[in-house]
């Protein structure tokens, strides 16, 4: 036996630890074997190894002929020394002589050793982007390695993946043994093996998250209709029931909100308001705006434009810090939204009409009040729609009722001539929960009544 028996254990580790085949293992051996026939005798054509599986034998031979007079030592041999291992052996026969690997040398050695650790690296990248190619999507668990220049090296199930800075929730620290949860954004191809993309900051991580966390929506009895988030700050999630008898928010809340706290701590103590989707974008867009109350919606079906009016006092919290929760809605229901309080609107609507209606077209209002109201100055139902009660009982003759009145037509007869434009987000994302595909960014949901 040319080598030692120990090879086989170290075989079988091999196997073990890179979960590698003992065919691919043992071929492995043999080709580094014979590149170590090749740098020990230039030429390696007569040379071939032999693997014995049933009895766990390696070892290698050379075809030589036997000949009087030895000229090429690599290719024949002296008929004395060939009777040495068969007495019968003529000249001009041919016969296998076993090698000592041990003559190979120190260098060929080296060169088995090198070979089989590359073939077996190659395999082994091989094999772990064969296995994750088609994990794009899934969320796994993995252990910090170490952080390099703000990108964080994850173990994760002994391939090794990456979380760029980009990928990674803002203010979100982790150390090294860290376990960490994350979406497998992409996996690429790489000539040092293959790169494995994680993210903490894609909208798949949070549907995910919701689908491992609500068995309504595992079991596809609560669907997801649309996403929102802003990574480590705020997320919208809108969901429908295919059961009238489940409240979808419901579901997702859990029992004192146990189920949506589970993957608010997951994501960094991020917000995440969860609505019920509706296909009436008016009512989807109140709802995606909420606490606020919105006071009227008006809508452009063709061009996809919207227009919110909110009540006074809730102006700052419909549009949320920055600007964040009008944002979300607007990615949540694809329309840009446009908002304004009741009285920016009236005062803007004022302003920009080119012609005042005389209050003779305000439906209800008689000589004597249309009169007095130009007499003190309101000469158009425009200026009139501007005015607060507390202007028009000041005028000589008009009693609270008649002047909240005379106010409600005119402000509705003013919002009845508003035109305004806005632009659907251009951002749409998908992602997948089993069979489903979901629309990101395209239905709704519902703030909690915290202030922004």
């Amino acid at each position: 036996m040319v080598l030692e028996f120990d090879i086989w254990e170290v075989v079988h580790q091999i196997m073990k630890s890179k979960n590698l085949e003992l065919d691919y293992v043992l071929e492995t051996v043999r080709e580094g074997l014979m590149t170590a026939a090749k740098k020990r005798f230039g030429d390696a054509d007569n040379v071939r190894v032999h693997i014995d599986k049933a009895n766990e034998d390696i070892y290698m031979t050379a075809t030589k002929t036997v000949v009087d007079f030895v000229r090429e030592p690599r290719t024949e041999i002296s008929l004395i020394d060939a009777q040495e291992v068969d007495e019968e052996t003529e000249i001009g026969d041919e016969m296998e002589i076993e090698l000592s690997f041990e003559d190979f040398g120190r260098n060929a050695i080296a060169a088995t050793k090198q070979i089989l650790v590359q073939r077996i690296r190659e395999r082994e990248r091989a094999q772990i982007y064969e296995e994750y190619k088609d994990r794009v999507g899934e969320v796994v668990t993995g252990v910090v390695q170490h952080i390099d220049k703000g990108t964080i090296i994850v173990n994760i199930a002994g391939a090794e993946a990456v979380i760029p800075h980009k990928e990674q929730i803002p203010r979100e620290r982790f150390r090294q043994g860290d376990r960490v949860r994350a979406f497998i954004a992409d996996v690429q191809p790489n000539m040092k093996g293959p790169q494995i993309i994680l993210s903490r900051a894609h909208t798949g991580l949070l549907l995910r998250l919701f689908a491992l966390e609500v068995p309504e929506i595992f079991e596809r009895i609560v669907e997801i209709r649309a996403l929102a988030r802003e990574p480590g700050e705020r997320s919208k999630v809108a969901v429908a029931s295919i059961d009238d008898r489940v409240d979808p928010v419901g579901a997702c809340v859990g029992v004192k909100g146990v189920r949506v706290q589970s993957i608010v701590r997951e994501l960094a103590n991020e917000r995440i308001d969860i609505v019920q989707w509706d296909s009436d974008p008016e009512v989807f867009v109140a709802r995606a705006l909420a606490p606020a109350r919105v006071v009227q919606v008006r809508t452009d079906e063709e061009r996809k434009e919207m227009l919110v009016i909110v009540d006074d006092e809730k102006l700052s919290l419909a549009i949320g810090r920055s600007g964040q929760n009008a944002r979300l809605a607007a990615k949540l229901t694809g329309w840009k939204i446009t908002i304004r309080s009741e009285s920016q609107y009236l005062s803007e609507r004022s302003h920009t009409l080119d012609t005042k209606t005389p209050l003779d077209q305000l439906p209800g209002i008689g000589d004597v009040t249309k009169n007095r109201l130009e007499a003190a100055g309101i000469a158009s139902i425009e200026i009139l729609a501007g005015k607060s009660i507390e202007d028009l009982t000041a005028i000589e003759g008009m009693g609270p009722k008649t002047a909240e009145k005379l106010l409600e037509s005119a402000q509705d007869f003013v919002a009845q001539q508003v035109d305004f434009s806005v632009k659907p987000e251009d951002e749409k994302v998908g992602a997948r929960v089993g069979d489903e595909l979901f629309h990101e960014n395209q239905d709704g949901a519902e703030p909690t009544e915290e202030s922004d």
